[in-house]
């Protein structure tokens, strides 16, 4: 495992120096230099705005004390309240063939466990297994070996079983 990890160091770093960039270095400076054009070639310019904004500090209050808090209820009404975000999430689920393998193997283990169960249960009750129960485990067996055998990560077999379990 170390060596694997090795191997891949750069493209970790990158990752995370991307990530660090764009969420934090990059956001931190995007606000800063919005705030600072906004005002100073905008709002000084116009005589109205800089009567409503007569510094640039109470335009930075301003923005903390209404722009923020705006901000953080759009925010949420995007991942709470619209479907702009269950949107979002699915497409991921579409494209990214990690995500998807790791919510099909979920529902597969959800459907199997069940059904290994319902199995129990009835044994343990002492009723024996009917033949067209055994031909059910039979040709449980055989779709999950065939779904070993066909699956990879970038072949359409877990797209259209996602699709499957999107439709039922």
């Amino acid at each position: 495992m170390a060596e694997i990890e090795r191997g891949k160091i750069f493209f970790r770093a990158w990752f995370y120096f991307r990530n660090g960039w764009s969420l934090y270095f990059a956001f931190i400076f995007a606000a800063i230099n919005t705030l600072t054009v906004t005002y100073y070639l905008a709002i000084e310019n116009y005589p109205l705005l800089k009567t409503i904004f007569p510094s640039f500090e109470l335009y930075i209050l301003s923005i903390v004390f209404v722009g923020l808090p705006l901000l953080i209820i759009i925010g949420y009404v995007h991942f709470k309240r619209s479907s702009a975000y269950r949107s979002e999430a699915g497409v991921g689920f579409e494209v990214h063939p990690y995500h998807r393998r790791s919510l099909i193997n979920s529902e597969l283990n959800l459907e199997l466990n069940l059904k290994i169960l319902d199995l129990i249960l009835k044994l343990t009750s002492g009723y024996k297994l009917t033949e067209d129960e055994i031909n059910q485990i039979k040709e449980n067996k055989k779709i999950l070996d065939e779904l070993l055998d066909k699956r990879t990560l970038i072949s359409s077999y877990d797209s259209d079983f996602l699709r499957k379990l999107v439709n039922k």
